[in-house]
């Protein structure tokens, strides 16, 4: 069979007709070679209702495929042959780990992330959904975090649009829904079957998945947490796992997935650290296309050491050290850094969801200096209920118009990514990550963060001159201080969140 043409790093989506007798979700199963002249893989595939069995493929090459699709789910095998074209300007595949501590595209080009948090934007109705895209469209973010369960937590007592599984929940009127630290308390009346999923729950997600991709913002899903009312938080091992293999097979040949197994692993308590280990080696030796992993903590930090994690997922443990700890992780763990929960600029009852938007960007400039990559996230006490850190829709701070500046800069790095250097001691600053670009382009950012010098001297005597700007980095302003060589001293305007960038001139 002939099967339409697709783009590199899009998606083929094959569906046959199978057997309905049993539960199709465990009875049956469903698998493709898919074989091009570059890479050869062997994809599960789902049930996805309706006597549908589907089977997707993301190539990585241009060129000529061809594919055998088979399994219990039919006595019939089926096989054909597709091309695949050129990926779109603006795809640019996968982002994986690039060296020890930064991240690239499949086609090479760097990626800095720069994410944000909606828990639970996607199970909104559709104009919160809508106001949430607009809103991500306007900004600088390309990650977002979210999660496939719905959420039961301060401002987040509403039953969602649609649910992952088959059955009812409990009658939520019963519930004392202020009682949201009471975790899994609720959990008993839910009348789930675990082994059926509910389709338009995921092809839900998956729209919305199609959406991020468009937008170019990478969705990194959160596959368990422990804000739970209805049960899903502890299911067991057999269900967890039977969930997410299901995930992989349904989600993975979307190349802007990533997966966090938890967030705030720790609180979780009906799972032990060998459950978490068991869930993300299915995640390394299930997925195909070998998509990023990580764990994320509340109070205690995971060991990141371990293998099947790909970078650090990190929240604050300390009230005041937040993206500081960014040099620590990195020389721990000896892997990219992200800065997924940094605390929130707003004005909620936690310490955690008060923070101003000054305090937010400088937390991202100083994550970035030392070799990190910040997350933001937005909690100012709604009137109607909204709230960007968990439901989406329209961003009320300061911060996030300052994150498309800051992302603008660090794309504007020789080679991919920076590290914290110590030619200053009284404030992070960084060179490129490759010793040899950073030698030969003299690239150097100091920032100087919530002191405010009015002059700063600096020392470069190898005979060379070097280009010197200052960056706003709340106005978001850069300005040119002029060439200088040997020892110089720069004027500086004596306020709090500069940055200085110093590079070699360029000479012919």
């Amino acid at each position: 069979m002939k099967v339409k043409a697709v783009k590199c790093y899009d998606y083929v989506e094959l569906s046959f007709k199978g057997n309905l007798d049993g539960n199709p979700f465990t009875d049956y199963y469903i698998k493709g070679t898919f074989t091009g002249e570059h890479e050869s893989k062997t994809v599960t595939g789902f049930y996805d209702g309706k006597g549908n069995y589907v089977v997707r493929f993301m190539p990585s090459f241009v060129g000529k495929y061809s594919f055998d699709i088979e399994g219990s789910f039919s006595k019939e095998k089926y096989s054909g042959t597709f091309d695949v074209k050129k990926a779109d300007k603006n795809n640019h595949g996968p982002v994986s780990v690039c060296g020890k501590y930064h991240f690239k595209y499949a086609d090479g080009t760097p990626y800095y992330s720069v994410g944000t948090t909606c828990y639970v934007w996607e199970l909104m109705d559709d104009k919160s959904i809508d106001k949430t895209l607009h809103s991500l469209k306007k900004s600088g973010f390309n990650k977002i975090r979210f999660c496939i369960f719905p959420k039961h937590y301060l401002y987040n007592t509403k039953e969602p649009r649609s649910y992952p599984f088959i059955g009812t929940p409990v009658d939520s009127v019963a519930i004392n829904k202020d009682n949201f630290m009471e975790y899994n308390e609720h959990t008993e009346g839910n009348h789930w079957d675990f082994t059926r999923f509910n389709g338009e729950h995921f092809d839900h997600i998956e729209k919305c998945i199609h959406e991020l991709k468009k937008l170019g913002i990478e969705a990194d899903i959160i596959v368990f947490h422990p804000y739970d009312r209805w049960g899903f938080s502890v299911m067991g091992r057999e269900n967890d796992e039977r969930y997410v293999r299901y995930l992989i097979a349904r989600l993975s040949a979307f190349s802007n997935v990533w997966w966090s197994m938890a967030n705030e692993y720790d609180i979780l308590k009906e799972k032990t650290l060998d459950d978490w280990k068991n869930i993300g080696t299915i995640f390394k030796t299930e997925d195909p296309y070998n998509h990023l992993r990580s764990i994320h903590n509340c109070f205690k930090l995971y060991d990141h050491n371990e293998d099947w994690i790909t970078h650090v997922s990190f929240q604050r443990t300390d009230l005041y050290k937040t993206a500081e700890e960014t040099d620590t992780l990195r020389a721990t763990y000896n892997k990219p850094v992200v800065l997924d929960e940094i605390a929130y600029e707003g004005n909620i009852q936690p310490g955690w969801g008060n923070i101003s938007g000054q305090e937010m960007v400088r937390r991202f400039w100083e994550g970035f200096t030392r070799g990190g990559y910040p997350g933001h996230g937005e909690t100012y006490l709604p009137k109607d209920g909204i709230l960007w850190w968990s439901h989406g829709g329209d961003l009320k701070g300061e911060s996030w118009k300052r994150v498309k500046f800051l992302l603008k800069i660090m794309n504007e790095t020789p080679g991919i990514g920076v590290k914290p250097t110590n030619w200053d001691w009284d404030c992070p600053s960084c060179i490129p990550e490759d010793d040899e670009l950073a030698d030969k382009t003299g690239y150097y950012i100091a920032y100087y963060s919530f002191n405010q010098p009015a002059l700063k001297d600096f020392n470069f005597i190898d005979g060379n001159e070097y280009e010197v700007e200052i960056i706003d980095t709340w106005n978001m302003t850069i300005k040119k201080a002029g060439t200088f060589s040997g020892k110089f001293s720069v004027e500086l305007p004596g306020k709090p969140y500069i940055a200085v960038r110093i590079r070699k001139k360029i000479v012919g």
